[in-house]
């Protein structure tokens, strides 16, 4: 196993043995999904993100991809793509750094600290260096509309929402089957009356009746 093969599984399975929800893609540690809550004492700590992560080959000599799925009102990160300006994770990313230390660390000091003299978002970094009131009830704004508990797990809740329905569709299946059941019994009750009917009209030969009969009898 090569070294950077070795560090991935290393690093993503400090991160799924951790608190952290993490979702991988299609079973492939260089792709996953973490759920990431906004840092306590700042204007994200009621908002839940989805971060989208891909590990190069050579990680972790060169740096992981991390973006935002869904919206969040900051100076560093891209409205639209989720793009994360830190230099940590771009310019002066080490090896010495894990995952554990982007989401644990760095994602949320850049939170706190955000950058209004780099920015990916002209107008938040606008507002966090001229109306500090107003940048945070923008990322309160942000929050309601694409961030809080509920709209996360509208958006990104779905997985679990597939395998109830796959229960459901396993129980109807029963269902399905228990009614084949019970067909099947009202089937043979009703040969088994319509030889009884027959014998006594003397529609058929009384040879053919005992077969009949003994049929019924067997099941």
């Amino acid at each position: 196993m090569s070294n950077s093969k070795r560090r991935i599984e290393t690093d993503v399975m400090k991160l799924l043995m951790s608190n952290h929800d993490v979702e991988l893609v299609n079973d492939n540690m260089q792709e996953f999904f973490i759920k990431f809550f906004g840092p306590d004492e700042t204007p994200y700590e009621k908002g839940v993100w989805r971060l989208h992560v891909e590990l190069p080959d050579n990680y972790p000599y060169k740096s992981p991809s991390i973006g935002f799925v869904n919206k969040i009102f900051h100076p560093n990160i891209d409205i639209a793509s989720g793009s994360i300006c830190l230099d940590v994770i771009n310019s002066t990313w080490s090896p010495l750094y894990d995952l554990i230390n982007i989401v644990e660390w760095m994602i949320p000091g850049l939170l706190k600290e955000p950058n209004g003299t780099d920015p990916l978002n002209n107008e938040a970094a606008g507002l966090q260096l001229r109306d500090k009131k107003l940048y945070e009830e923008k990322i309160k704004e942000y929050i309601d509309k694409y961030a809080t508990p509920e709209k996360y797990e509208k958006l990104f809740g779905r997985k679990e929402e597939e395998e109830d329905e796959e229960e459901d569709d396993d129980d109807d299946d029963d269902d399905d089957d228990d009614d084949d059941e019970e067909g099947r019994k009202n089937k043979d009750k009703i040969r088994g009356d319509l030889s009884d009917s027959e014998l006594e009209e003397g529609g058929i030969s009384e040879e053919l009746s005992d077969i009949d009969v003994s049929d019924d009898d067997d099941d």
